[in-house]
C-alpha cells in the first residue's frame, strides 16, 4: 500500500509517499532526516499490519513543502536523504 503524506496547493503537490509493502521498519531513514519528518511505528493506514513501518510525523504532514525545503532535490544537488538512506526504495516525493 502507498501511504501518502502531505497536500496539494496553488504552488502545487507536496506529497511524501511511502510504499509500505517495500518498508521494512528499518529505520535508517528517521536519523537520515535532517528536520525530523520520519519515524518509525506501526502502520497508521493498516491496522491489520503488525509490522512497523516508516511515517510522517503529525505535526510535519501539512507542512511538508517547508519541512523538506532544505533538502528539496535540485540540477545539482544529490537525492534527498530519506530516499537515499531508504535500501528498500521505498520512500518518494513528489517534488
Amino acid at each position: 500500500m502507498i501511504a501518502n503524506y502531505g497536500y496539494k496547493d496553488g504552488s502545487g503537490d507536496f506529497f511524501l509517499a511511502i510504499d509500505t509493502a517495500k518498508c521494512d521498519g528499518c529505520g535508517v531513514c528517521v536519523p537520515a532526516c535532517p528536520a525530523g519528518v520520519l519515524a518509525v511505528g506501526p502502520d497508521p493506514n493498516d491496522p491489520l499490519n503488525d509490522e512497523p513501518v516508516a511515517m510522517v510525523v503529525e505535526q510535519h504532514r501539512r507542512k511538508l513543502k517547508y519541512s523538506c525545503a532544505a533538502c528539496k532535490p535540485d540540477h545539482d544537488r544529490p537525492p534527498l536523504p530519506c530516499v537515499a538512506a531508504c535500501k528498500p526504495v521505498a520512500i518518494a516525493h513528489s517534488w
